[in-house]
């Protein structure tokens, strides 16, 4: 093995994926006894999704569905972070949830930082919003996918380019 291995990781999800999870979620809004009449709204911005319904009981069960249809459809549920409710007009309620995707330079850093502690041979290399991590060893880059995986970092992370 006389050349380098590599991969990155990344931060990202499908964006038709979402798209179908909250088709999925306005349907079945629609036909659910409970949330029938709430006249719940659901509105996909590219970073953000915002609720609007009758209280907050019926915006807990709305994000419930979001949830179970994005996981069902292989998204993680760390992609949304939840802002905290308001009130909006006429008597309702609003709740704007931030997409998240990328990996911060603070992140970055950190991950870094964490994989250079644990194996001092490899190298991790911030590049925008991905860190490539580079070693000789198959083994060595192997562990470091484990060892991130058993972390629970607050990004869904995935691996990608992997170069052996």
């Amino acid at each position: 093995m006389a050349g380098e291995c590599s991969f990155d990781i990344v931060s990202q999800f499908d964006e038709q994926e979402l798209v179908n999870a909250i088709d999925q979620t306005r349907r079945e809004v629609q036909t659910r006894y409970d949330l029938k009449d709430t006249k719940t709204e659901i509105v996909q911005n590219k970073d953000n999704i915002t609720i609007v319904t009758a209280s907050a009981l019926s915006l807990k069960g709305v994000r419930d569905i979001l949830e179970s249809k994005a996981v069902r459809r292989g998204l993680s549920i760390k992609i949304f972070k939840p802002g905290k409710e308001e009130d909006a007009a006429g008597g309702r309620v609003r709740q704007v949830i931030q997409l998240q995707q990328g990996i911060s330079q603070d992140q970055a850093k950190e991950l870094s930082k964490m994989v250079r502690e644990a194996y001092p041979k490899i190298r991790a290399q911030i590049q925008g919003d991905a860190v490539r991590v580079m070693g000789k060893s198959r083994d060595d880059l192997q562990a470091v996918i484990s060892l991130l995986k058993q972390k629970d970092y607050p990004l869904p992370l995935q691996f990608i380019n992997y170069r052996g």
